[in-house]
């Protein structure tokens, strides 16, 4: 069974910094890019940052650059989005997925989800 487990949301100040985890099992780790999208109220799940498994190559949607950093632990078959300088407009629930594409602009090459988590940011 494809499992896709996120922790680490909660809500914190702006200014302020998260870490999401993403465990995951039941697929071959190395064979996807894993990674975050999100979906605040009203809007449509967007791409956060992705990584590729096997070679490391990132994406990282463009409001993110700079703030979010994305790593892989392929020996626990986790992956980390180190969330800092937190914006009250990064204020969603973050899905891990995983895909055929470490370039997750959008979730055309989404094979798994995971359950989300919530992250809410006060101004």
């Amino acid at each position: 069974e494809v499992q896709l487990v996120e922790s680490g949301g909660g809500l914190v100040q702006a200014g302020g910094s998260l870490r999401l985890s993403c465990a995951a099992s039941g697929f071959t780790f190395n064979d996807y890019a894993i990674g975050w999208f999100r979906q605040a109220p009203g809007k449509e799940r967007e791409g956060v940052s992705c990584i590729s498994s096997s070679d490391g190559r990132t994406y990282y949607a463009d409001s993110v650059k700079g703030r979010f950093t994305i790593s892989s632990d392929n020996a626990k078959n986790t992956v980390y989005l180190q969330m800092n300088s937190l914006k009250p407009e990064d204020t969603a629930v973050y899905y891990c997925a995983a895909g055929g594409n470490y370039y997750c602009s959008n979730t055309v090459f989404i094979d798994y989800w995971g359950k989300g988590t919530l992250v809410t940011v006060s101004s």
